[in-house]
């Protein structure tokens, strides 16, 4: 398995952070992202599923989705030994990794970050995609946008609700699934970068104690 490790100096904790369905870990999203939480002391471990690698159109199944994940944050423990894990992803990364969370308690992770969890495809609303938090025990953060297609705010907020204390979601006014907003939302594409950045390490530091 390729991945690519940020270790900042500073390190305080380390996220485990897979790539969407339709691309990979060197995803402008995922480069920027890794580049702005390891300038605030949180590193990143960043890997492909095997449908990437082997440059296939279909995503893996869960059950070897879920594999990869707890290979990644096996290598994780073993590339930074006594550091505090999260693990997480966007889109599809990230919902694989709770679903590896719902399964099996992840060693060492301490909790998930979602960026733009996909709730349901954009066609077909509803929540059965995220029946499995439910079993997830750690805490959880939604970082989503307001006009994420594929997580409709009247659904998303009562389901996020529903996981109690545990969960945390954090709305970008404006966004879509990419984080993208129009100009009349008052935030440019790199106040975007960094509020998201902001918004992950203010609650990983939280849950570090």
């Amino acid at each position: 398995m390729e991945t690519i490790v940020q270790q900042p100096a500073d390190m305080r904790a380390l996220l485990v952070l897979a790539h969407g369905a339709g691309a990979g870990m060197r995803h402008d999203f995922l480069e920027q992202q890794s580049a702005l939480l390891a300038g605030r002391g949180i590193g990143t471990l960043r890997y492909e599923f095997a449908y990437m690698e082997q440059k296939r159109n279909r995503v893996d199944p869960p059950a070897v989705a879920v594999a990869r994940v707890r290979e990644a944050v096996a290598e994780a423990r073993r590339l930074a030994p006594g550091v505090p894990l999260f693990a997480g992803g966007k889109s599809f990364g990230g919902r694989m990794t709770s679903t590896a969370q719902s399964e099996a308690p992840l060693p060492g992770v301490r909790g998930l970050v979602f960026y733009g969890f996909p709730l349901h495809p954009p066609p077909k609303p509803g929540i059965e995609r995220a029946t499995h938090l439910a079993q997830v025990r750690v805490p959880m953060l939604f970082l989503q946008g307001t006009r994420d297609e594929f997580a409709q705010l009247e659904l998303l907020r009562p389901m996020v609700a529903g996981l109690g204390a545990l969960a945390t979601l954090e709305l970008l006014e404006g966004g879509d699934h990419s984080f993208k907003a129009p100009k009349s939302a008052g935030r440019s594409a790199a106040e975007i970068r960094d509020w998201l950045a902001d918004m992950a390490v203010s609650w990983m530091t939280a849950q570090l104690g």
